[in-house]
């Protein structure tokens, strides 16, 4: 009566109810056997009770192996693993004969303490006592050495079993997908439906996870679905949320929803999964994916279950768009409600949906209200600094990282290398380069992409393209940054010719990539290999052209002169009300001197965009090259009536661990004085060379000296002064402006480049112009 009562307290782990039992045993004078003292040890080491399970068993007059094993699992279980391998040491010291139970518990012992030299001890000594068939103990083995890195070694033992179980199959594909040898678990896999042993669960949702990883997925994904179907676990939660997880992440939600609705009962992860899956595509402005992962949230909570940190973070991720704001506060109104604000995983997910929406000082709020802020956190913050623009503060937010102690990933690198290739200067992310290279983060492909684009938009394409040919793993981003780089820098030919070796390694090109090729076909005058490329986009590439592949081709068309095919093109493109193809119309109408059609594509954006500045300064530019003065004076009259403001111009240029910042006509930099005797020097020279600053002079009717400071000291020359004065002579000189280049600025910086024999880099929001010897990478074409 007393074992069965013991053994009901044990089950239900009912520590007051065994007490209970043993107080009535010792008041009754109850005489004890063997047993029933095991029994009693059992239950205080299953409810947790080490102390009084140790008293007792030190007051035991006789102890077998079942009490010596009780004690060790005891002390295993809760997690006082030196305790459980000494009691294991003594009673092999007091020569108790030891069952393939008691190496069992040691081995789990080994195995939660990760101490695989005592594993391989323990082993020893199982091969010595003779139970090393036993296929209990070879679960064991298989499951210390998984856990404690010995993967090698528990393959060994799984391939030298002679008799292996459900549970050994299990633990060997476990084993794989911790380390993630995906190709090997599939093959265990495989192997294991071959000899008809039974799937369970476990081992299927193991397999589906293995399956995201390579590149076969969704087949290999299909296959495992079928055994599935066939063995009956196509209904379970777990097998489903995996299934769903599987199909949404390769872009299937079709097959995603089918497997969502087959659930007969889900649980808060079957919906999470889903919800994720639509949350997944956000990317794509899909709004109809936002809307259905907010349904699903919204059915979660009419069928009253809690939401975990994991939903509310997938659905925050669905409102990472500006016409979602609105959802996305209410949703943070529920957090508040659920009292999971301070949890960092949503705090992530809360700066992200903030930054996305412009209010970037929401997302700092969430930032410093998160007590426990982790290397996600501070990624998720600078990442969101980085996409509104707030670049230095992207960057001092990681130096007070540093203070702090808290070591960076490669996604935090990666976003502050995106924030110096935004502000051009190369020397600060050189510096986050060498960090990387320091912490062992070199080799990530993320990182090494990141540096491609970085040196890019500095103005180096030989440290972008020494970057690309060093890595190892080059995927898409890589091959379609540096396409980009060439393209941008006038090198077409390269560009083209790179992209013929990416398909050579049959890499599937994507958007960005075809825009590289279109972008080097445009600056190389190569017209009908950019329409040629224009039309394979669809037909063997499978992409669908957007609005930017459209204005490369009308860039295209206007730099050859077919000025009439680019404005047919436009009308007959899905992509008409655009301003940016009638923005490109309009450039080329300023080169060619076609005020008739640049008037009309003027006209056009002005509907479009009637506050945006930059379409009536080209119309102003236009009209100015084209010596059509009164109608550039109407075109500035026009932006003083619709209160439309230029914004200023602005250049820098990194010189050391600086950067130096001017406006036109600039007298704060501390070196002003020696930076305009050395302009002045300059325009000297290239005025022998036959330079005039035909702006002044159609503007006032004046020479530029007799037109002040405004005109002839241009940010841009500013800046270009100050690096011929503190650059070493070899050094290439780059500037970096927020306007396009003016037709004098570009004169002037061939003339400079030819009669200082630099070269010098200017960046503008439009294109690259490299300068040496009196020539530009653009070709004149600006």
């Amino acid at each position: 009566m007393y074992s069965e009562l013991l053994l009901s307290a044990t089950k239900s782990l009912s520590l007051i109810h065994g007490k209970e039992v043993h107080a009535h045993i010792i008041k009754a004078f109850f005489t004890t056997c063997m047993f029933l003292q095991n029994v009693l040890l059992n239950m205080y080491c299953k409810c947790g009770d080490m102390s009084l399970a140790q008293r007792l068993f030190d007051t035991m007059p006789t102890r077998d192996t079942v009490s010596w094993n009780s004690l060790i699992t005891g002390y295993s279980q809760v997690g006082v693993c030196r305790k459980s391998l000494d009691v294991f040491n003594e009673a092999r010291s007091v020569q108790i004969k030891l069952d393939h139970f008691t190496y069992a518990s040691a081995l789990s012992v080994c195995s939660r303490n990760g101490d695989l030299k005592m594993g391989k001890v323990i082993h020893g000594m199982v091969l010595v006592s003779g139970f090393y068939q036993r296929v209990f103990l070879t679960n064991s083995l298989i499951d210390m050495y998984s856990k404690c890195g010995g993967i090698s070694d528990a393959s060994l033992v799984f391939d030298s079993s002679s008799e292996l179980d459900d549970v050994s199959w299990n633990s060997m594909i476990s084993a794989y997908v911790r380390i993630g040898w995906d190709e090997e678990t599939l093959r265990t896999f495989a192997k294991m439906h071959r000899l008809g042993m039974k799937l369970n669960t476990f081992a299927l949702g193991s397999v589906l996870k293995s399956c995201s990883s390579l590149s076969n997925s969704v087949i290999l994904g299909k296959m495992v679905h079928g055994c599935i179907i066939k063995v009956g676990l196509d209904s379970d939660v777990f097998v489903g949320s995996t299934m769903i997880d599987l199909y949404a992440k390769n872009g299937l939600l079709s097959e995603a929803v089918m497997v969502f609705n087959s659930v007969p009962d889900p649980n808060v992860v079957v919906f999470n999964s889903m919800i994720a899956g639509f949350s997944r595509l956000e990317t794509d402005g899909n709004n109809e994916h936002n809307y259905e992962a907010v349904c699903l949230f919204s059915e979660m909570q009419r069928r009253g279950m809690r939401s975990s940190k994991f939903t509310f973070s997938s659905v925050l991720r669905a409102c990472n768009f500006p016409d979602d704001f609105e959802l996305g506060k209410q949703i943070h109104g529920q957090i508040f409600k659920n009292n999971l604000k301070h949890d960092e995983y949503i705090g992530s997910a809360l700066i992200e949906m903030y930054s996305s929406s412009g209010s970037i000082e929401e997302g700092f709020k969430c930032f410093h209200s998160v007590p426990k802020q982790d290397i996600v956190t501070w990624t998720s913050m600078i990442s969101g600094c980085v996409q509104v623009d707030h670049f230095e503060r992207a960057l001092s937010l990681f130096h007070d990282l540093l203070g702090i102690g808290i070591k960076p990933d490669h996604f935090t690198l990666s976003c502050l290398m995106s924030a110096c290739a935004n502000l051009a200067v190369a020397r600060s992310g050189e510096q986050i380069q060498c960090y990387a290279i320091k912490v062992g983060f070199n080799w990530f492909t993320i990182i090494n992409n990141s540096q491609i684009f970085m040196y890019t938009r500095s103005g180096d394409v030989d440290a972008a393209n020494q970057t690309f040919q060093e890595m190892e793993n080059r995927d898409v981003v890589s091959w379609s940054a540096m396409i980009s780089s060439h393209a941008q820098h006038g090198c077409a030919s390269d560009a083209l010719m790179l992209f013929k070796e990416m398909e050579g390694c049959n890499v599937s090109p994507n958007h960005v990539t075809l825009l590289g090729v279109l972008t080097a076909c445009s600056h190389g005058g190569l017209v009908d290999e950019g329409l040629r490329y224009f039309e394979r986009m669809k037909v063997d590439y499978d992409l669908d052209p957007n609005a930017k592949h459209c204005a490369c081709i009308v860039d295209l068309l206007g730099r050859a002169g077919r000025l009439v095919d680019a404005e047919k093109f436009i009308l007959d493109s899905c992509f008409h009300d655009d301003p940016v193809l009638w923005r490109a119309l309009l450039g080329s109408c300023r080169v060619h001197k076609d005020t008739e059609m640049g008037t009309h594509a003027a006209e056009r954006i002005m509907e479009l965009e009637p506050h945006a500045p930059a379409s009536y300064v080209l119309l102003y530019n236009m009209y100015l090259d084209a010596g059509r003065k009164s109608f550039a004076m109407r075109a500035r009259d026009l932006m003083k009536e619709r209160g439309v403001k230029k914004e200023p111009g602005l250049s820098w240029i990194e010189i050391g661990a600086s950067v130096h910042s001017f406006v036109a006509g600039d007298n704060s930099h501390p070196e002003s004085h020696a930076i305009y005797d050395k302009l002045e020097e300059m325009l000297s020279k290239i005025e022998k060379m036959g330079y005039i600053n035909m702006e002044a002079l159609e503007i006032n009717g004046s020479s530029p000296k007799q037109n002040g400071s405004f005109v002839n000291h241009h940010s841009e020359k500013l800046a270009v002064a100050l690096g011929m004065i503190r650059l070493p002579q070899l050094a290439p000189i780059r500037v970096m402006k927020n306007l396009r280049v003016c037709v004098d600025c570009h004169t002037a910086m061939k003339l400079f480049s030819e009669s200082e024999k630099r070269e010098i880099v200017l960046r503008d929001p439009f294109r690259f112009h490299r300068f040496r010897g009196g020539l530009c990478s653009c070709g004149d074409y600006w």
